[in-house]
């Protein structure tokens, strides 16, 4: 599995095969941060970025932010909000999801969504 920097360093060069304006200096400068600084993400010399930078580079690159933030090791504040305010349930509804097939999890998710409470 790759490490959070290798997929952006990854992701970026694949982009830059066709399209020369994902050069590290490019990039950074649309995300209003240092070269320098994306440079060392990607070569895994800091610790990935903040919950806003990283969701600036989801954006950058076209992947998914909640995607990008847990290779990152971290979980959207927004998700963090919900489970604070019921931990337990949360905690165990997570538990219970990681052992379900993706087809079964996404059954679920919509019948939430679709379900009249």
């Amino acid at each position: 599995m790759q490490t959070f920097g290798q997929f952006i360093r990854a992701r970026r060069e694949s982009l830059r095969k066709t399209d020369p304006t994902y050069s590290v200096r490019q990039v950074a400068k649309r995300m209003g941060i240092q070269p320098s600084y994306l440079s060392k993400v990607e070569r895994g010399e800091v610790s990935p970025p903040s919950e806003e930078t990283t969701r600036k580079l989801a954006h950058e690159l076209g992947v998914d932010s909640d995607m990008l933030l847990a290779m990152a090791g971290k979980v959207s504040s927004d998700l963090q909000d919900v489970i604070r305010k019921r931990p337990v349930l949360f905690g165990e509804l997570i538990r219970e999801l990681k052992e379900m097939p993706d087809h079964a999890v996404l059954r679920l998710v919509r019948e939430v969504r679709d379900g009249e409470w």
